[in-house]
């Protein structure tokens, strides 16, 4: 039979893990969004350049 603390701490586990998963589920968009951030800036300021050397 499951008591009452067991199941507790089985509950409070999976919360936390789920927290946990979140969390880094967060941490890598960041750093995706981030990323791509980058990017785009570096695409723009490669397009500016190329767009002076044209004129």
């Amino acid at each position: 039979m499951v008591t009452a603390k067991r199941l507790a701490d089985v509950g409070y586990r999976v919360f936390s893990g789920s927290m946990m998963l979140l969390t880094v589920y967060g941490g890598y968009l960041c750093v995706l969004r981030g990323y791509r951030y980058m990017q785009k800036e570096k695409a723009l300021r490669s397009a500016a350049e190329n767009q002076t050397e044209s004129d």
